[in-house]
């Protein structure tokens, strides 16, 4: 590079500097006021986290194992509505929203609906589930799956269904929700589908319960074809 070259380099990159500090100058409130609201964000997050959420949490885990044990004992009334000045599921997905404690009682209140027939209630319970567990993630989607059957909406079911087995994503719970994929899509009479699910067992999970006479399903849609 040239000494002029390298004179103007310099000179420019001075330039770029002073408009640089020229802006800041001209802008320097603006910069302090947007500064300081970042900080104060930050604060409320901190104090609503550890003021607020905290004890929220705590308050919400420490009341929500009666209702657990109704669930766990199928006392599916008093685990959804509580009992004896403690709540239900019901009433800490209400009081105690926002928090992880709110966000598990809506899959053991989706279940608890599930199986008191009331479907639309543990659809709509189910799918508030957001959780980061996959096993519980996979069961939030297969038992909405199984409360759409009920109501006989097979496209939906499948839909959910198809996702249990994907969330999964393994041995155990994958197989179980493939299968009852397979029998919606029979319900449906798409039997192509229902015999690519029957052989998505057999091929990827061999060794599940399932796979042990899928055969029979298999050969048994395949003469619909």
């Amino acid at each position: 590079m040239s000494k002029n070259q390298e004179n103007t380099t310099a000179h420019a990159n001075t330039d770029n500097f002073a408009q640089v500090g020229k802006f800041t100058r001209e802008n320097q409130k603006s910069l302090i006021f947007i500064g300081s609201a970042i900080v104060a964000m930050i604060l409320v997050y901190v104090l609503y986290q550890k003021l607020y959420l905290a004890p929220r949490e705590e308050k919400a885990a420490d009341q929500m194992y009666v209702a657990q044990q109704f669930w766990a004992s199928k006392d599916w009334d008093k685990a959804i509505k509580g009992d004896a000045g403690y709540p239900g599921f019901e009433k800490i997905v209400s009081e105690f929203s926002n928090t992880k404690a709110a966000n598990l009682a809506s899959f053991y209140l989706g279940v608890a609906y599930l199986n008191k027939g009331e479907y639309r209630k543990a659809i709509e319970s189910l799918n508030n589930y957001h959780g980061d567990d996959v096993m519980v993630a996979a069961e939030a989607f297969g038992d909405a799956g199984d409360a759409y059957v009920e109501l006989k909406d097979y496209s939906n079911a499948a839909s959910y269904f198809k996702k249990a087995s994907d969330k999964a994503g393994n041995g155990f719970l994958s197989p179980i929700y493939l299968k009852k994929l397979g029998l919606v899509y029979e319900a449906q009479n798409d039997n192509k589908s229902a015999v690519d699910a029957y052989k998505s067992i057999k091929t990827d999970y061999p060794n599940s319960a399932e796979a042990q006479n899928i055969d029979e399903y298999i050969a048994r849609v395949e003469a619909k074809l």
